[in-house]
C-alpha cells in the first residue's frame, strides 16, 4: 500500500526533511506547498500583475498557492501539519481544517506551547505529534504495523 502525504506549515525549519529521511524505505509519496517563502509570497504578482495594495498582492497569490494546496490535500491519504513556534501559521490552521473536512487521515504536530492555542485543531486530528520522528513512526507503524 503506497501511502500519499502531504506536508503543511511552517517553512522555517528543516521537519520536512527529517520526516521524508526518515521514512526512506517506506512507501510513501510525499507532497507539500511551495517552501520558498518569497515565491510563494509574490507568485500572484509576479505572473498576473503587480498590484498597489498590499491586500490585492496577497489575494492574487494566495489563490494561485491555494491550486497546489488543493490538490496536494485532495489527492492525499494523510495531511501531516506542522505549527511551528515562531509565527502564527493561519495558513497550516486553514489546512488542517479543508483536510478534516475532506476527512483525511489528519497528523499534527507542535510543540507543546500551542497546545491550548490548536485544541480545536488537534481534537480533529487522528495523531498529535511534537516531533517529527514521530510522525515516521505512525507512518511506519501504519504501513508496516511495526512498533519503534
Amino acid at each position: 500500500m503506497t501511502l500519499k502525504v502531504y506536508l503543511s506549515g511552517e517553512i522555517h525549519t528543516d521537519w520536512r526533511e527529517l520526516i521524508i529521511d526518515g521514512a526512506k524505505g517506506l512507501d510513501v509519496e510525499f507532497s507539500a506547498p511551495v517552501t520558498d517563502h518569497a515565491a510563494s509570497d509574490d507568485c500572484g504578482v509576479a505572473i498576473l500583475g503587480a498590484e498597489a495594495d498590499k491586500f490585492w498582492h496577497d489575494h492574487k497569490g494566495a489563490k494561485l498557492n491555494a491550486i497546489r494546496t488543493r490538490k496536494g490535500i485532495g489527492d492525499a491519504d494523510v495531511v501531516v501539519v506542522r505549527f511551528g513556534d515562531k509565527y502564527k501559521q493561519w495558513n497550516a490552521a486553514f489546512d488542517a481544517g479543508y483536510a478534516a473536512a475532506l476527512g483525511k487521515s489528519l497528523i499534527v504536530l507542535h510543540g507543546p506551547e500551542n497546545s491550548h492555542a490548536l485544541k480545536e485543531v488537534d481534537a480533529a486530528a487522528l495523531a498529535v505529534a511534537s516531533e517529527p520522528v514521530q510522525v515516521v513512526q505512525i507512518l511506519r507503524y501504519v504501513l508496516t504495523g511495526k512498533l519503534p
